[in-house]
């Protein structure tokens, strides 16, 4: 997405590892990232970065956010919580572009203890290189949000 600048980053402890990787890669690609935590492998409350991520997005229309946890249900569960976000699970890096393309999501979210490095440099890139197809899809969209 050609106006996207930034991007949200946080992960629990499972995570950590994979998202210093995706956030050096985002990087190398151009994009300003804000890392939420966590920074270690102690064990932590995957919703406690979850939130403070969903609600960077919501506060900076310029950025999409990523989250990883082990599963990356937990992580995708908080941030949906937050009316606005549509967070979106994604394993395979088709699953990252539909994300994008027919969902217009705005939080990818990861599953560290499930996929490799590189298979989520692939989910990464095809999400952020995919553009949402409005059309059909837009009337599902708003469809969303219970307001």
């Amino acid at each position: 997405m050609s106006n996207i600048t930034t991007i949200q980053i946080g992960s629990d402890h499972a995570g950590v590892e994979l998202k210093a990787q995706i956030v050096e890669f985002l990087q190398a690609q151009g994009y300003a990232t804000k890392d939420f935590g966590t920074h270690n492998t102690d064990s932590m409350d995957y919703p406690d970065v979850a939130h403070p991520v969903a609600e960077a997005v919501l506060a900076d229309p310029n950025s999409l956010g990523i989250l990883i946890c082990g599963s990356g249900n937990g992580v995708c569960l908080t941030a949906n919580k937050h009316q606005g976000i549509r967070a979106a699970l994604c394993w395979l890096p088709e699953l990252g572009a539909l994300a994008m393309q027919h969902n217009n999501a705005n939080v990818l979210c990861l599953p560290a203890r499930f996929i490799s490095t590189e298979t989520a440099k692939q989910i990464v890139a095809a999400y952020l290189s995919a553009e949402f197809e409005g059309g059909r899809h837009q009337n599902r969209v708003s469809k969303i949000n219970c307001a």
